[in-house]
């Protein structure tokens, strides 16, 4: 295994770090408004690490949601951390459990985005490079949310500053990577048959159910295709 260490890890999280930077800004600006303190911030960072969570906790502690209601909110937004730590742990066969706690319990969605670009390149990735790539992100996070909560009196108005098309710039520039390794191992026509499975099972539910459970069937669909294309 080459470049595998901790540094080359940190090194392969930059996307996410910047991304991260822009995007964490604008959560903690957010909070602000809800009446969280920067301590406090930094635990929800810390503790939560979810961003599209953290929004959703900003906006029901604003609303005066019970906290009972926010603990199941955040619970079902991160529900396809699961899959997403299942298949981690795939990756690391022969690890130990205490280390695999470790990678799921800072695994995102994008630090798992740029180990599956890793994984089509490596098919042996070491432990110390994937904690590189979750602690870069994590500190990342912490660090920028609270930041955004100190200074977030001064920003009326983050999405002027283009802040929050953040994350979606910071999850095409790992897509296209990640697209563009794959085309180096597998047919344009597989790929292609992938994503569109994945398009139109998200399009078809996402007037039915939630964003969320649309998003996760649509993973799940588009894991099923992939398997079966990939024994063709």
């Amino acid at each position: 295994m080459k470049d595998m260490n901790f540094r080359s890890g940190m090194e392969a999280a930059l996307p996410t770090v910047l991304g991260y930077a822009s995007i964490g800004f604008a959560c903690g600006v957010v909070s602000v408004n809800s009446g969280i303190t920067a301590v406090e911030m930094g635990l929800m960072s810390l503790l939560v690490y979810a961003g599209s969570a953290q929004f959703v906790m900003c906006a029901m502690i604003l609303a005066g949601a019970p906290l009972l209601s926010i603990a199941v909110t955040v619970f079902f937004v991160n529900i396809r951390h699961f899959l997403m730590s299942l298949h981690t742990t795939t990756i690391f066969q022969g690890n130990s459990l205490g280390s695999n706690i470790l990678i799921g319990s800072l695994l995102t969605d994008e630090s798992y985005a740029v180990l599956l670009r890793k994984h089509v390149e490596e098919k042996q990735i070491a432990p110390s490079w994937m904690y590189g790539n979750n602690l870069a992100s994590y500190a990342s996070w912490f660090i920028f949310t609270v930041l955004g909560n100190v200074l977030g009196g001064l920003i009326a108005n983050p999405e002027a500053l283009g802040l929050d098309f953040a994350l979606i710039a910071m999850f095409v520039g790992i897509f296209s990577g990640q697209l563009e390794a794959m085309a180096r191992q597998l047919p344009m026509k597989k790929i292609g048959l992938i994503l569109l499975s994945v398009l139109v099972v998200y399009v078809g539910l996402a007037s039915l159910v939630s964003s969320y459970l649309a998003v996760l069937l649509a993973t799940l669909v588009g894991c099923t295709v992939g398997v079966m294309v990939d024994g063709q």
